[in-house]
């Protein structure tokens, strides 16, 4: 694979794993600030291309090799390949690196991010009933969670896709230890919005796009404003339970253990002497994330979930349609052209395949699913990684994606 393949794939993937609660870094205003607040930029959905070929079954295998308690990055791995032009499943691992028992195909698995695309639908379908309108300001339908002195109001639709310029809430630190100090706590995301909205706006509603978790901790305010219920209870009558996504969980504000088998996950973390000790992780309060990271799933529900929301099943008709369009601004932090959709992300490869996806990262855990928009192509992967909140994409991760949707 060429070295621009990986770099697209790999930049990709890393959204959804570094949107974390610490203040955003700063960055200079994108080219895109200069177009009035007034005029709504453009949107751009390119067009998707088939994917004819059979899974590579020998990449695939190759992408998962050796993981285990020795691996430098991860301990275990779960892969489920579909779609129109073949199927393959493969795992991986240990499912505990003391005792050495092999990963489970079914374990469950904290999903991070991708739980954003589970609020995203649920917002899109109450758009559809015409409960919810993208355009509005989100203030319209929370009362008292922007302050006065909050003058610049962002839609719904800006929080979808990340363009609404609200700054991120403060948290414990970015490093391990700052967090694994601090991974009992239990947050209040009204509390964190405040936090975040006591501060001016990064850049203007809609000039430009800074995907942080804040965006979808206001959208699960607003679903609980709007449905009367909590945002748990929505995503389950909504989502979980007509598709039977049994697997599929909320951890609540004070569960902090993986309900069911599951792959534990483990934190790397030098020692003195240079060597690492593998810290379990998988018991952690996720209260800070809620409706941007705390679902907890299966690769098989989420393969379910994801040929679902595909095939139109989920988001009615042209509300679908924000889940595959890219908003015409520029990334706050690097530049370069948007690629956050509401909910979801685009790749576009080399060869010209379009992908399209999510992918989450808690520690212990990195999460990726995804398809071509002709469902040509699925695929899920959980991998146990040793760093999942590190800065670089975990490389067995990249490969799977690389052997999943490239020849």
């Amino acid at each position: 694979m060429n070295a621009t393949t990986r770099t697209v794939i790999a930049t990709a993937l890393v959204l959804g794993v570094a949107a974390g609660p610490a203040v955003a870094h700063a960055a200079p205003p994108s080219p895109a600030a200069s177009m009035p607040a007034s005029t709504p930029a453009p949107r751009t959905t390119p067009t998707a291309r088939t994917v004819a070929t059979p899974p590579d079954a020998v990449a695939l295998r190759a992408a998962i090799a050796g993981v285990g308690a020795d691996h430098k990055d991860a301990t275990a791995a779960l892969v489920r390949v579909g779609g129109t032009s073949g199927s393959w499943r493969g795992g991986a691992g240990v499912a505990d690196v003391c005792t050495g028992r092999g990963a489970l195909e079914q374990g469950r698995f904290r999903a991070g991010s991708v739980t954003k695309t589970f609020t995203a639908a649920v917002v899109l379908q109450l758009a559809a009933e015409g409960k919810v309108d993208l355009d509005a300001p989100a203030r319209r339908y929370l009362p008292g969670i922007f302050p006065p002195s909050f003058k610049t109001d962002p839609t719904v639709r800006e929080l979808l896709n990340h363009t609404s310029g609200i700054q991120a809430a403060d948290g414990p630190g970015d490093s391990f230890e700052a967090q694994w100090e601090h991974r009992f706590d239990v947050t209040d995301p009204r509390q964190q919005i405040a936090n975040a909205l006591s501060k001016k706006p990064e850049f203007e509603p809609g000039e430009a796009q800074h995907y942080l978790n804040i965006n979808y901790t206001v959208l699960g305010v607003l679903i609980e404003e709007v449905t009367g219920t909590s945002y748990e209870s929505s995503v389950t009558r909504r989502i979980l339970r007509p598709l039977g996504l049994r697997q599929t969980s909320f951890p609540g504000r004070t569960q902090t253990r993986i309900q069911g088998p599951h792959n534990h996950g483990y934190q790397a973390v030098p020692r003195p002497d240079g060597t690492r000790e593998l810290r379990d992780v998988s018991v952690w309060n996720s209260s800070d994330r809620w409706a941007a990271g705390d679902i907890i799933s299966t690769t098989a529900d989420l393969e379910r979930f994801t040929v679902a929301l595909f095939s139109g099943r989920i988001v009615p008709g042209s509300r679908l349609e924000e889940m595959f369009t890219v908003p015409a601004v520029d990334d706050f932090v690097t530049g370069k052209k948007a690629a956050l959709t509401a909910g979801m992300s685009r790749i576009v490869l080399p060869d010209g395949t379009v992908a399209w996806g999510k992918t989450g990262g808690r520690h212990g855990y990195t999460t990726g699913m995804g398809a071509t928009r002709d469902l040509s192509r699925t695929l899920v992967y959980s991998v146990n990684s040793t760093d999942a909140k590190g800065p670089d994409t975990n490389p067995v991760a990249l490969g799977i994606v690389m052997a999943a949707f490239t020849k």
